[in-house]
């Protein structure tokens, strides 16, 4: 299984850091992650967070790509209908070719208006405009109406569905699917033989919510404080732009106690040891064929030391027993050209 890190870089308020600073202390956690021996590092998009989370993912990993040689890229996600096919097929290949053929391309499709109206797009039509996108972008690689192409013969997509009717979509489109959710595994399975694709080449992976602590009860106040921030940035933007009433501030001991996991993929916080979270990985991929996991490398605000820290204990404790139970398939050719 590989192991990384997800990054969305939020500058909360209440613990503002000078902007540049924080983008420059970033690209050296990257580093970090790549040197500790992780596979991949994630990032995400959002638009209008008053926390200034990442908005160009894509243009984070070129910068990503030249500061590191190994460690995979991937988007978790490009919100696929704010964008045209052309622009992200084009940002793909160049930080495809940037990283000599490291790209992981995640799509979405969405799910706040005030991004929609941002950006012009219709709201609407986000599924279908999403669901097209794979087959669209992949058509201008092999068309070279895009230039230039990736360096992987075949970047690998993940589709950003949680749900069962997502998972079955992506299989039928043949793509990877981006949840760790042993459930969805029938639902990806019957896409895939539907769209004709070999079901034993399908791919699973995704996000563990999480922190790995050496001590929990020790760490569980600092963590506490930062994903109560993080959960009421999400809950307060979801529902802009909606008739709903803003959500009261979250108790982050609640979140802790909800560990079942749901298939909106974020009803869950696993705060404890390594080998809790590996517990927990193993209980609810059980079954599928998920070779991808990352984690949060830090909440937002948290000081780099902090979650440079995290990300050592990701790479030192964490990953090696997830690794333990890596199950080798036969996979699409992701090599770099020539």
């Amino acid at each position: 299984m590989k192991v990384g890190v997800y990054f969305d870089l939020r500058n909360p308020p209440q613990w503002r850091r000078d902007p540049v600073e924080l983008y420059g202390s970033f690209l050296e956690l990257c580093e970090e992650a790549e040197s500790v021996g992780l596979d991949t590092i994630w990032v995400t998009e959002h638009h209008g967070f008053d926390d200034d989370y990442l908005p160009t993912p894509l243009t984070l990993l070129a910068a990503v790509a030249a500061r590191t040689q190994r460690v995979r890229l991937g988007t978790a996600i490009v919100v696929s209908p704010l964008h045209a096919a052309a622009e992200i097929a084009e940002q793909a290949a160049v930080v495809d070719l940037l990283s000599g053929g490291r790209l992981d391309l995640g799509l979405g499709a969405g799910y706040r208006s005030p991004e929609f109206d941002l950006y012009a797009a219709d709201m609407e039509s986000r599924y279908r405009v999403n669901d097209a996108r794979p087959a669209e972008i992949r058509k201008l690689w092999e068309s070279r109406a895009v230039t230039p192409a990736p360096a992987q013969e075949r970047v690998p997509i993940w589709m950003g569905y949680l749900g069962p009717k997502g998972a079955r979509r992506a299989g039928r489109m043949g793509e990877n699917l981006l949840s760790i959710d042993a459930r969805n595994w029938p639902h990806y399975r019957q896409g895939l033989i539907e769209g004709g694709h070999d079901p034993a080449l399908g791919v699973m992976g995704g996000a563990a919510q999480g922190w790995v602590s050496d001590d929990p009860e020790r760490d569980w106040q600092m963590v506490g404080q930062h994903l109560a921030a993080q959960s009421d940035s999400y809950r307060r933007h979801a529902r802009m732009g909606t008739d709903f009433p803003f959500p009261k501030p979250v108790d982050p001991d609640r979140l802790r106690e909800r560990r079942p996991l749901t298939h909106s993929g974020i009803d869950y916080f696993v705060h404890g040891t390594a080998q809790d979270m590996a517990d927990f990985v193993a209980e609810h991929t059980a079954g599928a064929p998920v070779e991808t996991l990352y984690l949060w490398a830090g909440l937002p605000g948290m000081a780099p030391e902090t979650v440079a820290q995290h990300i050592r204990r990701i790479g030192a404790d964490l990953a090696p027993r997830l690794r333990a139970a890596e199950r080798p398939l036969s996979r699409p050719d992701s090599r770099p050209r020539g």
